[in-house]
């Protein structure tokens, strides 16, 4: 008799820690899930080195395009924010797994993307380039045959050059185009000619030229694709989505945005 009630009571015990685990997996659920309440902190996720769209000053404070536009969105929500750097090829998993709320960082529309986030309303829109030093033979596309590019790993321009109607990635040195953490650590791969040209955001690129040296680069002759830059948001926070895209579409009728973008874009 006695064996038969610790049985049962070890059965109950179990049955107690199944409901505590699907208690504590629902509450990991609902941590999820962002509703943009006033008084709700919105947790951005960023690359800081990302110029001019959120990246450190010469002091180490976070500024830049997407830096203004998010503080801006917030406000107007009465939400709290903070900017939390991240590693830009783990963006996605960073989102969903809740470690932050948002993905706001020149992040390019893709149809890949679209699988794992929902996307805001674009708010910018910008051409994907090749840079070459002022001083390369390399004068179109057709020169870049046989030679040695690189881009960001885990970019747009990566995804985009993959999928070029042209193949052109397929005629690179190797097939294949050298992939590195950041931008700028890609714009430094072709100051030390380690590589002879790179693939970037014309957004990003005549802005660091322009820190640099203008005259020390040359953007070859078009764009090799054209995207539109919106806000990453997880697929269940839909009711955050939709104060933001009223938020943003108000904040582009009352000249916000385009005083905000003026402000950093390069021409």
């Amino acid at each position: 008799m006695k064996r038969i009630c610790m049985v049962m009571s070890l059965w109950i015990f179990s049955l107690l820690l199944v409901a505590c685990g699907n208690t504590a997996d629902t509450k990991t659920e609902e941590a999820k899930v962002f509703l943009g309440e006033p008084g709700d902190t919105l947790v951005v996720g960023l690359d800081d080195t990302f110029v001019p769209m959120g990246f450190r000053d010469s002091e180490g404070n976070l500024v830049g395009l997407d830096v203004d536009l998010a503080t801006e969105v917030a406000e107007r929500l009465e939400l709290k924010i903070e900017f939390q750097p991240i590693d830009w090829a783990m963006k996605e998993t960073e989102l969903n797994s809740g470690n932050i709320d948002v993905i706001w960082n020149g992040y390019s529309i893709t149809e890949e993307r679209k699988e794992k986030v929902n996307f805001s309303i674009p708010y910018i829109g910008g051409g994907q380039i090749f840079v070459v030093l002022a001083d390369s033979p390399i004068e179109t596309w057709d020169d870049l045959k046989g030679k040695t590019v690189a881009a960001q790993q885990s970019s747009s321009t990566v995804d985009l050059l993959a999928s070029h109607e042209s193949g052109i990635m397929d005629t690179f040195a190797n097939g294949e185009v050298i992939q590195y953490p950041s931008y700028n650590d890609v714009f430094n791969d072709l100051d030390s000619k380690r590589s002879e040209a790179i693939a970037v955001s014309e957004i990003y690129a005549r802005y660091t030229m322009k820190q640099k040296d203008l005259g020390k680069y040359r953007i070859l002759d078009k764009s090799f694709a054209e995207e539109e830059t919106a806000v990453g948001v997880r697929k269940t926070d839909t009711n955050f989505l939709e104060k933001l895209n009223t938020t943003l579409t108000d904040m582009e009728k009352d000249g916000t945005l385009g005083e905000i973008k003026n402000k950093w874009i390069t021409e």
